[in-house]
């Protein structure tokens, strides 16, 4: 085990595993949740090894880029990708708002069904990151709940939308 930080996101959401897993691998209700106040414009989804998430987050006249590939595909309880700022052309890229940001993080995100509920838990990981990048990501983390909760809370909004329609 390395003493790299970690991440850890875990929220229980009243609905099957099969939905919860849905809202992360369907573009149509990934884009409902994931970017919270700002446009989210999924330019391309393909959730299989190998395949990737060409993601924008619009905020007025300026885009913030995002692209994963995904390395494990385990429908409906496992996804493992790599996650990255990107430039407009989806290379990876320097994160324009944050000096030494990883360049790329593991993501790992688990669904457990549990009496009809789902219990979520999504950690980020700088990969193959250098010492500075490293202690950004240490310093952030306490400030990630920010953002990462209010996307959860519309998540937890369109999981009850889905199922009372």
């Amino acid at each position: 085990m390395s003493d790299t930080p970690i991440y850890i996101l875990e929220r229980t959401f009243d609905a099957p595993r099969e939905l919860v897993w849905r809202t992360f691998t369907e573009s149509e209700l990934l884009s409902h949740w994931y970017g919270p106040g700002v446009e989210t414009v999924i330019h391309e989804l393909n959730v299989t090894p190998g395949g990737v998430w060409l993601n924008e987050m619009k905020m007025g006249e300026n885009s913030y880029y995002q692209r994963a590939e995904y390395l494990e595909v385990e429908a409906p309880g496992r996804l493992v990708w790599l996650h990255s700022t990107a430039d407009a052309e989806w290379n990876i890229a320097d994160n324009p708002m944050m000096p030494n940001w990883p360049k790329v993080l593991m993501t790992v995100v688990t669904f457990e069904e549990n009496d009809g509920k789902t219990n979520m838990r999504l950690t980020w990981e700088p990969h193959e990151s250098s010492p500075e990048e490293i202690e950004v990501f240490s310093q952030a983390i306490a400030g990630l709940d920010q953002g990462w909760g209010k996307g959860m809370e519309m998540l937890a909004e369109l999981l009850e939308s889905l199922q009372s329609g």
